[in-house]
Formats: structure tokens, C-alpha cells, sequence
């Protein structure tokens, strides 16, 4: 099986997010990429406010035999409040997809607090009995948090058979996300992974002009092809999902994934380049050491608050609010700042830590500290 996958949270759209998906664009991007011997199609209920798992049941499933396709869905946390609401809601998502089963079917961005609602709700239960009924292949998680938590949920449930997790070159060692560590634990449980976001959303196609130079220098491919390649390199990566929502995109992608070479010592190498343009960009030079930490009596993370702006900054995702919230979840917020600086008395660095906090509440707080 190829290694690389259509993510379909962005499609082409007409009239914008809130608009329709255009059908027909979508249906000849498919038809493109079946025909290079790609198969793996990734979907939610809430991707696009549901239609996209629609745009799949119309462009894909009733255009093509069921073992044309392999498709993923995924049980999200807004979408249940108790054990009597998810078979239901699969169900749903059965007919509005209009297969009969899910190749593989995901517990969805799981965090501290929605791993708790799986298990109170005994989700993994469910989706266990629906694998044995046929109405599930396999069986997986996507994952948004730190190491501790995917090491508890792996040894917890065993019979978890594959882990999506956040993967790129500019999050390998961001202190927020933890890339690395995650992937790591994954080997470690032999998980095979599904990589999401490998171009960060765009944010590894817009790149400044001295970084987009270094991968130009190359003379191989786009920006998007090497972060696309750099996720795919590593071993027991399943698959590398893509979202497109142009057939130019998609064009490009299959390109250098038709016949996929991994990242030679050269490649990587002009990739650590670039990454360390990226850190070096307007951003706040914390190395992580996590000195601040341990006196905080407020329990703020702060290197990974300030990682989550650094991202914001850079690449202004999503998933740096996301993230924010994952690294607030439990500890303080940066608004929650006292404004002891102990932090700033144990900084190598001597950041002034206390009014950095301010411009993190300003960014993902709405100025609750100002």
C-alpha cells in the first residue's frame, strides 16, 4: 500500500467554508489520485459542518467498488454525551459516508479531558463490539497531548491497533506538541502512525524567503514536497495524510509520492536549516529548559505557552489555540500569572517572563491580563 493519504477536512469549496463543496472538482481529484494507486481517504462528521463525509459518499462510494478505497472515520467527543448516543451516531455516519463498514475508525483528538469522557462513556467498549460485528476494520486513535498520556492509553487499551498523531519538522521538538516523544511512544507500543498536519496547515509552504532559498537550492520539489517527504521518512509512519483542496495541490503531491524517495542526508540537513530560521524568527527565545517551572506557584507551563505563541506567530494554525488549551489543561493559564517572577530570577536566559505571559493571554485569551 502507498503511503500516502487524502485528507479531506479541506476541499474545494463554492461560496467559501460555508458553501458547498464543488462535487465535481473533488470527483476528478479522486479519479486522479485512484488512478496513481493511492487508496487511503481520511474523514469526520465534523469536517466541514459534515459535508465532507457527504462530498465522499457522492464522489467516492458511489462511484467506485468498496474495495476501490480504504476510509477512515472518527467517534468525536462533541458528537456523544453517554454510551447510548455513539452507536447512533456511527450509524449516522455509516449512511452519510453510504458504506457499510470503516476501514479503520478513530477515537478522535484525544486529550486529558476527552480520554476521560471515552472512558466514562466506555466508548473503546463500543467500538470493540463494532469491529467484531464487521462494521469496523480497525481500530485507532488520533492523538493531541503528551507522552504521558499516549503511554497510559496504549498499555489501557492494548487492542488499539494504529495512532494519528501531529507530525512535522517545524513540531519535532516544539515543547507544546512534542512530536518526537509522541512518534516515539508509538514505536516503542509498535503502533503504526498516521501523520496529520505534515505541511502544519500551509504554514511549511509560506515560508520566509531565506528558508524557501535553502529548499530552492535543492532543485527537487516544492516546500510542501519536502515537509511531506521528511514525515514519510521515518519507519513505521503508515500513512501521511494531505489535505487538498486544489487538483493543483494535489497534482504536486502526487509527484513526489507516486514513486516516493525518502529524504537523503543532504535533504535533512537543509531542513534543520530551515528550522532553525524558523525558531529564529520574531519570536521568544526560551530554550525549554523548564527552570521556570518548578517554582511557579501558579503550575504555568511556561516554555510550552510560549512555544504555542512562537507557532502562533509563525504560522498562524489552529492548532496553536488547540495546543494552548492542552497545555492549560490541569495548570495555570498565562493570565493566571501573579507576577512573582521567580520564573524570571531562574531564567538562563533573563526573559522577562511576566510580561511575555501578558502578550500569551492577549493571544489566546483575549486579553483577559491586560
Amino acid at each position: 500500500m502507498k503511503n500516502f493519504g487524502f485528507g479531506c477536512m479541506r476541499l474545494p469549496m463554492i461560496g467559501g467554508l460555508e458553501g458547498r463543496v464543488d462535487q465535481a472538482h473533488f470527483n476528478r481529484m479522486i479519479d486522479r489520485f485512484l488512478a496513481e494507486g493511492f487508496t487511503y481517504f481520511d474523514t469526520a462528521h465534523g469536517y466541514l459542518n459534515g459535508k465532507s463525509e457527504t462530498a465522499i459518499r457522492e464522489g467516492l462510494v458511489k462511484r467506485y467498488p468498496r474495495d476501490a478505497y480504504l476510509l477512515t472515520d472518527k467517534l468525536t467527543e462533541n458528537y456523544f454525551r453517554s454510551e447510548a448516543d455513539i452507536r447512533p451516531f456511527f450509524q449516522q455516519q455509516l449512511e452519510a459516508t453510504g458504506v457499510s463498514y470503516f476501514d479503520y475508525y478513530l477515537m478522535h483528538a484525544l486529550t486529558v479531558e476527552h480520554y476521560q469522557k471515552f472512558t466514562a462513556a466506555g466508548a473503546f467498549a463500543v467500538a470493540g463490539q463494532l469491529k467484531a460485528e464487521g462494521k469496523i476494520r480497525h481500530l485507532g486513535i488520533s492523538f493531541h497531548d503528551k507522552p504521558a498520556l499516549l503511554t497510559q492509553i496504549l498499555t489501557e487499551h492494548p487492542e488499539i491497533e494504529v495512532v494519528q498523531i501531529q507530525f512535522n519538522y517545524a513540531d519535532y521538538d516544539n515543547p507544546s506538541i512534542e512530536s518526537r516523544a509522541v512518534y516515539e511512544v508509538c514505536r516503542q507500543f509498535g503502533k503504526p502512525v498516521i501523520v496529520m498536519e505534515p505541511v502544519k496547515g500551509g504554514g511549511l509552504v509560506n515560508l520566509p524567503d531565506d528558508a524557501r532559498a535553502i529548499l530552492a537550492g535543492l532543485r527537487g520539489g516544492s516546500p510542501a514536497s519536502y515537509a511531506i517527504r521528511y514525515a514519510a521518512s521515518f519507519e513505521g509512519i503508515f500513512m501521511v495524510l494531505s489535505g487538498m483542496s486544489t487538483y493543483e495541490q494535489l497534482e504536486d503531491n502526487l509527484s513526489f509520492m507516486k514513486d516516493f524517495r525518502p529524504l537523503d542526508e543532504n535533504e535533512f540537513a537543509a531542513i534543520e536549516r530551515v528550522r532553525d530560521i524558523l525558531k529564529r524568527q520574531d519570536t521568544v527565545p526560551c530554550t525549554a529548559c523548564q527552570y521556570c517551572v518548578a517554582g511557579c506557584p501558579k503550575r504555568i507551563r511556561i516554555p510550552d505557552l510560549f512555544a504555542c505563541l512562537n507557532a502562533k506567530k509563525q504560522y498562524a494554525d489552529w492548532n496553536s489555540d488547540f495546543y494552548y488549551d492542552v497545555s492549560t489543561a490541569g495548570h495555570g493559564k498565562a493570565s493566571d500569572c501573579i507576577g512573582c517572577k521567580q520564573c524570571e530570577r531562574a531564567c538562563p536566559q533573563h526573559l522577562p517572563i511576566a510580561e511575555l505571559l501578558k502578550t500569551v493571554t492577549d493571544t489566546f485569551e483575549g486579553g483577559a491580563n491586560a
